[in-house]
């Protein structure tokens, strides 16, 4: 049966031979995050099950209790953690094929033209897929060993990247106008973005992105659960497309029946509406704040708090409250430690466009925001 080989490779050559030698003889292959402690790679292979690792110095060590993949599977990547241990996602050769020709074209990506830049981990899926999209449709790519602000920008500037993927992050961190196309995932988008940044909504089991600026790419099927039986939870996001995992490695689908009776459909975990035929998301199921019996999404007052100057990052998140239930907090990461932003004013940023309760009730400031590699944040890290 195929082998599942794990890659505790760089972003480079190496990593890319490597992917190819698996692909070649019908193995698939487990991206590793060379940046996790000992204790967390350990947990994270004993999830990925491989049957063979091959080491930053090329060594190939083969594993006792490797589980094989099933014919056609092409990569397995572990979920970010951000909302409990990693798991397995296993997509297959066609799910890559469907998303790369899905994202080419509602880019309109030309290989004769078009270079994209690989600049996030490879072993999140963010930076494996615009490996593997380049791999699929021919197009010319550059694949870094990380983010570095001023190497993305050399590259751009000397010609060799046209396109690329990135998270809100490393996007404050660069001039995107050296970019024709930036895909923006990994987080909720800021407030605002220039105009060659196109937001995307995905996660590890849709392959990557899967909605664009609240469009849904060609074949990509998108609905909102009734709560009726069958029909997914009231108000969650349900994905249904060929780019969808086969399954976790474990075994078990996560795929249900939905609004239309036809299986197929991925819960999201996700609140969103759809407004014609675009879709908007709240945020997570879980991470609604119930305050005085009004319910208030984080996103929408982040980003309201993020556009004053005198905030560089920010995280809203709930904590007890006598009386209101609970009570809205801002963990705020002032421009200028020295003149850091006071509550009055995320009150008066929040309250010009979202109703009174959603105004934080308390500031907290911090040097930093707990997040995931991938820069999602961590709001069971806010304390």
């Amino acid at each position: 049966m195929p082998e599942l080989v794990a890659l505790d490779l760089p972003g480079g050559p190496g990593f890319l031979d490597a992917l190819r030698a698996a692909w070649d003889v019908g193995d698939a292959v487990a991206p590793l995050d060379g940046r996790l402690p000992p204790a967390a790679a350990r947990a994270l292979l004993r999830a990925l099950a491989p049957t063979k690792v091959i080491a930053p110095d090329g060594d190939v060590v083969t594993l006792e209790g490797g589980i094989p993949v099933e014919e056609g599977d092409a990569v397995v990547v572990a979920t970010s953690g951000s909302t409990g241990r990693p798991r397995g996602v296993v997509l297959t050769h066609d799910a890559i094929d469907a998303s790369a020709r899905a994202t080419s074209a509602r880019l309109a990506v030309d290989p004769g033209r078009h270079r994209w830049l690989a600049c996030l981990p490879l072993s999140h899926i963010g930076g494996l897929s615009v490996l593997t999209r380049s791999l699929v449709t021919g197009t010319p790519c550059t694949v870094l060993p990380g983010f570095d602000a001023d190497v993305v920008e050399s590259v751009a500037r000397r010609g060799d990247a046209t396109h690329t993927s990135l998270v809100a992050t490393a996007l404050d961190r660069v001039d995107p106008a050296l970019f024709a196309c930036i895909l923006l995932g990994g987080a909720a988008p800021p407030h605002a973005v220039p105009a060659n940044v196109v937001t995307t909504y995905g996660m590890t089991e849709t392959g990557s992105g899967v909605v664009y600026d609240g469009v849904p790419l060609e074949g990509v099927d998108v609905a909102v659960g009734t709560g009726r039986a069958g029909e997914g939870r009231a108000g969650e996001v349900l994905l249904r497309g060929p780019m969808l995992l086969r399954a976790y490695r474990d075994g078990t689908d996560p795929r249900v029946p939905g609004p239309d009776g036809r299986g197929g459909w991925l819960p999201t975990g996700d609140a969103g509406a759809l407004s014609g035929h675009r879709l908007v998301v709240d945020g997570r199921l879980t991470e609604v704040i119930t305050t005085g019996g009004e319910k208030v999404w984080p996103i929408p007052v982040e980003q309201a708090i993020a556009t004053l100057a005198s905030v560089a990052d920010v995280a809203v998140w709930r904590r007890p409250d006598p009386e209101w239930g609970e009570r809205v907090v801002a963990w705020v990461v002032p421009a200028d430690p020295s003149a850091p932003p006071q509550l009055a004013s995320l009150v008066e940023a929040v309250r010009a466009t979202l109703p009174p309760w959603a105004a934080p009730k308390e500031l907290v400031l911090t040097d930093r925001l707990p997040r995931t590699a991938s820069g999602k944040l961590r709001r069971a890290g806010l304390s």
